[in-house]
């Protein structure tokens, strides 16, 4: 076979195979480009998340007929001064987000592209290119600075386009990919329209923290701290969530290396590491971390997307991150989240109840141990009632049940039990979490989750994206007892909640539900996507560490443990409990 050039066409589609991967990539590339420009506001239009329509509108410096017609070309570019591009030129000193000059011409390769623009003191012009080719060319009205539209990607490539995901989640992609690039500009400001609806508005002038916060959480600037360290030339700043703020994925780490949006494993690793024994397994927190640096001690040029960097040292640059992230934790004290919290006054007035055993834990049966199996008794704990409980009598002989009898509890998160040869430590939290996500499991196969009404339907606030993934499964969501529907466009009206749940938090339960379907939907089967829900509503509806038990309760979560298949572990494989054998303990005094 003999070796032949590649037609220019044909190079710009392979090359756009790199640079434009989907709708959000090409906004990328497009946003970075006003932004790169001088504009100090940039407008996004889409239609159907960016598949038929994305429109970028700049108040930048513009251009003139003839830097439109080499801006489409490949690779020319004016973001490289005259010094880098000669022999001994590097890219190295690099300040701008883009300089590789792949991007138009990629998206025109595969796409109807139209660019007008126009620079101060001189008039408009307008150039289109359809799938690579030239279609028209004019004059055009406009005020200064540069309009890009781009109308129906790949829809000439469908080896492409039938990879493109729903619009729904393409536009979710764009509006985050929008989103972190305001966050690294809080001095431009930003707009994103959706099929005529306005979803984003970042104004300007604005603080870097409100403006994370605003793009985040709102809750996020009571919750956070801020962190800032220099060492030698390289600064560090940005905001860091509480140890007890923290989402059920890492989608809320926003990363930025010289202004540009990154996502790096160095960084990453590092913010794991600062959070190391402050955060709940399978938790994350949300930082949004600024490193700014010297250009030569970092390699912007490692893949066209440019979301990849390098560090000339990197383990300095992950002992900043790490310092820099502790140091503004320990400065936070005992500061945890900010969160309403129950009426106290009410619990001290409340009446206390009978001081029979089954009024004060309900759906207890503890004649004999043949019943727990066939009954399954239910564990739902009063909250304590800040009063002295009656004693009641012992239960059986610790030798008649595996995990043995309640005999007390330690800092409000461990039981203590006796068993007939040794003692039993349980982890409150994590095997009450396995008891109802088997529960659930079980009701299921039944049929469906029995669900309990709220008497006034609860309307938990979220970003879109999130809403739009809920809404999507919310007949999924219904065969496990929690009933929603969209309330406008950033919200859920939720109308019942899982009965096994209790007394559950419709809020935070809705925000871990929507990370984990935006984590996990695509990629796992109906009944592993069904598993982790029940594992996201079995973790809100188990009792929490810090929580006061009567010696009753605590016998009855023993005797459900005994009743239920892999109690042994929770739902996120910790132990759910560990024994002390009697020669253990003898070893630990000397006495062996």
């Amino acid at each position: 076979m003999s070796i032949r050039r590649l037609p220019e066409h044909l190079v710009n589609r392979i090359a756009a195979g790199e640079v434009v991967e989907r709708p959000a990539s090409a906004l990328k590339e497009l946003v970075e480009n006003a932004i790169d420009a001088g504009a100090s506001r940039v407008s996004v239009s889409l239609s159907r998340g960016g598949l038929s329509r994305i429109e970028v509108v700049d108040d930048g410096c513009g251009m003139t007929p003839a830097d439109m017609v080499l801006a489409l070309e490949r690779h020319a570019t004016s973001k490289l001064p005259d010094s880098l591009v000669g022999d001994e030129g590097s890219i190295d000193s690099v300040a701008t987000l883009g300089f590789r000059g792949e991007a138009l011409p990629s998206i025109a390769s595969v796409a109807r592209l139209a660019i007008e623009s126009r620079v101060r003191g001189a008039d408009g012009w307008r150039r289109v290119v359809d799938n690579g080719l030239l279609a028209a060319e004019g004059p055009a009205a406009l005020p200064p600075g540069t309009r890009v539209l781009v109308e129906d990607l790949f829809e000439r490539v469908p080896a492409r386009r039938k990879f493109m995901r729903s619009p729904r989640a393409e536009y979710a992609a764009c509006l985050d990919a929008v989103r972190r690039l305001a966050m690294a500009r809080p001095d431009i400001g930003f707009s994103v329209e959706h099929d005529g609806r306005r979803v984003l508005a970042a104004p300007v002038p604005e603080e870097r923290p409100a403006r994370v916060a605003a793009l985040t959480d709102r809750d996020l600037v009571e919750n956070s701290v801020a962190v800032d360290l220099v060492r030698d030339s390289v600064v560090l700043g940005g905001v860091a969530s509480l140890p007890t703020y923290h989402r059920g994925v890492a989608d809320h780490q926003y990363l930025f290396v010289n202004g540009r949006p990154v996502k790096d494993r160095l960084l990453i690793g590092a913010i794991r590491g600062a959070y190391a024994e402050m955060l709940p397994r399978d938790r994350h927190a949300v930082v949004a971390l600024f490193l700014d640096l010297p250009s030569s001690e970092v390699d912007v040029n490692v893949h066209p997307a440019k979301t990849e960097v390098r560090f000339r040292d990197p383990a300095a640059i992950r002992g900043l991150v790490v310092s820099g992230l502790r140091r503004a934790l320990d400065q936070a004290g005992h500061r945890v989240v900010r969160q309403p919290v129950a009426d106290i006054a009410d619990l001290w007035q409340r009446e206390a109840p009978p001081a029979e055993p089954t009024a004060m834990a309900p759906n207890f049966d503890y004649s004999a141990p043949a019943m727990v199996a066939e009954r399954r008794p239910t564990f739902f704990a009063p909250p304590p009632a800040a009063r002295a409980e009656p004693a009641m009598a012992a239960p059986s002989h610790a030798g008649d049940f595996p995990l043995g009898v309640a005999r007390g509890q330690v800092a409000r998160t461990y039981v203590v039990a006796e068993a007939e040869d040794g003692l039993i430590l349980v982890d409150q939290h994590a095997a009450h979490e396995r008891l109802v996500l088997e529960r659930m499991r079980a009701a299921l196969a039944g049929g469906r989750v029995a669900s309990q009404a709220l008497l006034i339907p609860e309307v938990v606030e979220l970003d879109e994206p999130a809403c739009d993934r809920l809404e999507a499964r919310a007949g999924e969501l219904a065969d496990y007892g929690l009933e929603i529907e969209r309330f406008g466009a950033r919200a859920v009206l939720v109308r019942a909640t899982p009965a096994l749940l209790g007394q559950a938090d419709p809020a935070g339960l809705l925000r871990d539900l929507a990370d984990e379907i935006a984590a996990y939907d695509e990629a796992l089967s109906l009944r592993e996507r069904l598993d982790r829900i029940a594992g996201t509503m079995a973790c809100h509806g188990s009792v929490r560490a810090g929580r006061v038990l009567s010696v009753p309760e605590m016998n009855a979560l023993l005797r459900e443990m005994e009743a239920t298949p892999h109690s042994g572990q929770c739902n996120h494989g910790r132990p759910t409990w560990i024994k002390l054998a009697h020669a253990d303990i003898e070893k630990l005094f000397g006495r062996r």
